[in-house]
């Protein structure tokens, strides 16, 4: 397996990172997934009973790093947006990612959910994915488990209108955070 940074880390250089940091317009990110990293420490804590009940003050010391990052990005006018498509019922991960996104909106992300049945004819690129000022796709491959095994960018026109195309679909028919009850 191919050893991929883990973008909380500050001191690797991290793709995600450095396209945010790069943006001018806007940063997309295109979630599918029903799982994701299964043996990270948070979802752990979350399984035994953990909460942050809504107070970004109480997160770990390492959202800073993702919270700053987001706060640079907006208030330099990049429009992050991040839609998520789920099976429902939605699994014990997806459970997690819609207890701590609070924190996402919080630092200054528009967040939607799209139930899988509402995306069923929605031509999708075959994996997540994050797009910058509608210019480059950096696509992200996972495991079977959910772990990250690799990450390819891709800035060919058909690919990037592909890309473009699928998210606008996505976010139109999504629900905002604050109005999704996962299922």
């Amino acid at each position: 397996m191919k050893f991929i940074p883990d973008w909380r880390a500050t001191t690797v250089t991290h793709p995600v990172r450095d396209g945010i940091a790069k943006a001018r317009r806007s940063a997309v990110h295109l979630e599918m997934r029903d799982s994701y990293t299964p043996a990270d420490a948070e979802f752990a804590r979350w399984r035994a009973g953990h909460r942050y009940d809504g107070d970004p003050a109480r997160l770990p010391d390492w959202w800073g790093a993702w919270r700053d990052v987001v706060e640079e990005a907006t208030a330099r006018g990049v429009v992050m947006r991040r839609a998520r498509i789920v099976s429902e019922p939605v699994t014990e991960y997806i459970r997690y990612e819609h207890d701590i996104t609070f924190a996402n909106v919080a630092a200054g992300e528009l967040v939607r959910w799209l139930p899988r049945r509402k995306a069923a004819d929605i031509p999708l690129p075959g994996t997540d994915l994050w797009m910058f000022d509608g210019e480059s796709v950096l696509f992200t491959y996972f495991s079977g488990a959910g772990d990250v095994v690799d990450r390819e960018w891709r800035t060919e026109p058909e690919v990037v209108q592909l890309v473009r195309n699928a998210f606008e679909l996505v976010w139109e028919r999504a629900t905002p955070h604050g109005a999704y009850e996962p299922g």
